[in-house]
């Protein structure tokens, strides 16, 4: 009984996590390759591997003949009776080989056999684990800085953060534990090679899933997400039950769950938007916290008019155009910014002193209901008031032309990718 053999097969299967019936297969390889390089063939060879006991035999059929001519593939009838004392001439008999006779390069190729077929499947075995969580989310540890990509340790192998996924202005430091979103994983001889995202919207989700249960069982759905990583990331969510507030459960009791989402983004703001089926509710909920006084959405060019209060205009638009831009992605709507004046004067077909509200054409009057005015949609986000007070919204935007209806001062800004991010 070898049970050295089964011992050492049951070490490698834990550590490795490559089964057991896949080890004894590249021994039975081995063995008949090591027959292959002894004999010059090794077709009719064949061996049994007790998996139990570990006892194992290697075998070779040989034909009964007069004379041998080939005696790898040939037996005499002397020696052929003296395995089987009823062996004629034409019979074919099982004739044991001892590995013991192999010499020293058959026994090394082997080995090399063995220890090759262990590499691939522990390649294998890694590149299926990491393949299972691609589009997920894991914690990795900073590694060493390569130029301008950083090698991550994920546990079993390093992934690569490429330039162009960090986080314009984060830094990094060696040991230090990062979040991190797996874009791709490839199968080379060298193994698994996984690329991974600081940048890629997918992150902002997960990390949701990770602090809010309610994403996480599916009772608030994330229906979309635009992102400019490092500054500021609109999300859109849903609750299937009418009983859940879907904004409220984002946030959590004093902020407590964005503010963990924050954090790890490193101060990236966020804001969470209610969904709404109703295109120009949507727009008007992804300009917050800008007040908006009538949309008129055009489902099928993908257009949309705003009209905000005079004193709105600068909040709607954002700091460099960022919150009109980031509303335009999130809704794939190219959005076209008018003040109250602005539009009056262009004589857009808007009566702002009636009781107008979303109609099937998506009109909507300052007279509607507005939701929350604050920052995340909440109360205890009076982040937001301090945040236009100190005049980052309220800066002043160059005008840009629209030859198109000769309107000097409308702000138009377009989703150059075509809508949301996919998450």
């Amino acid at each position: 009984m070898n049970r050295e053999l089964i011992e050492a097969l049951d070490i490698l299967e834990k550590e490795k996590n490559i089964s057991k019936d896949t080890l004894l297969e590249a021994i039975e390889q081995s063995l008949i390759q090591a027959c292959k390089n002894h004999f010059g063939k090794a077709d009719n060879v064949h061996v049994t591997i007790n998996p139990e006991t570990g006892d194992f035999g290697v075998f070779a059929d040989r034909t009964v003949v007069e004379a041998v001519d080939d005696p790898a593939l040939e037996i005499s009838l002397l020696d052929a009776q003296k395995i089987n004392t009823n062996a004629e001439i034409g019979d074919v008999v099982k004739v044991e080989i001892h590995s013991r006779e192999f010499g020293r390069i058959a026994t090394q190729n082997a080995k090399n056999v063995i220890l090759q077929k262990i590499r691939e499947e522990e390649r294998k075995v890694l590149y299926d684990q990491y393949y299972g969580i691609e589009k997920e989310m894991v914690t990795g540890i900073v590694q060493r800085i390569n130029g301008r990509n950083i090698s991550i340790n994920l546990g079993k192998v390093d992934a690569t953060l490429a330039e162009n996924e960090q986080v314009k202005g984060e830094v990094f430091h060696p040991t230090e534990r990062i979040k991190v979103y797996i874009l791709d994983v490839k199968d080379t001889p060298k193994g698994p090679r996984i690329s991974v995202s600081r940048t890629h919207p997918g992150l902002v989700k997960r990390l949701f899933e990770s602090e809010v249960a309610e994403v996480r069982d599916g009772t608030v759905e994330i229906k979309a997400i635009a992102r400019e990583a490092g500054s500021r990331t609109k999300i859109a969510v849903y609750s299937k039950d009418p009983d859940v507030d879907p904004v409220g459960a984002c946030v959590g009791i004093n902020g407590i769950r964005v503010n963990a989402i924050v954090n790890e983004l490193r101060g990236e703001k966020i804001d969470i938007i209610n969904w709404d089926e109703n295109q120009a509710i949507l727009i008007e909920n992804a300009l917050s916290p800008a007040k908006v006084i009538a949309v008129l959405a055009d489902p099928d060019d993908k257009t949309a008019l705003v009209v905000v209060p005079d004193n709105q205009l600068s909040l709607a638009i954002g700091k460099e155009g960022q919150n009109a831009r980031l509303a335009a992605r999130l809704t794939g709507f190219k959005i076209d910014i008018k003040n109250e004046t602005q539009a009056k004067e262009a004589g857009d077909p808007y009566d702002y002193d009636d009781d107008e509200y979303y109609d099937e054409d998506g009109c909507y009057d300052e007279d509607g209901d507005y939701g929350d005015d604050s920052y995340y949609g909440d109360e205890q986000y009076a982040e937001n008031a301090e945040y236009a007070e100190q005049g980052e919204y309220t800066e002043d935007i160059p005008e840009v032309s629209n030859p198109e209806n000769g309107n000097t001062d409308v702000q138009e800004y377009d989703d150059t990718d075509g809508g949301a991010d996919e998450v």
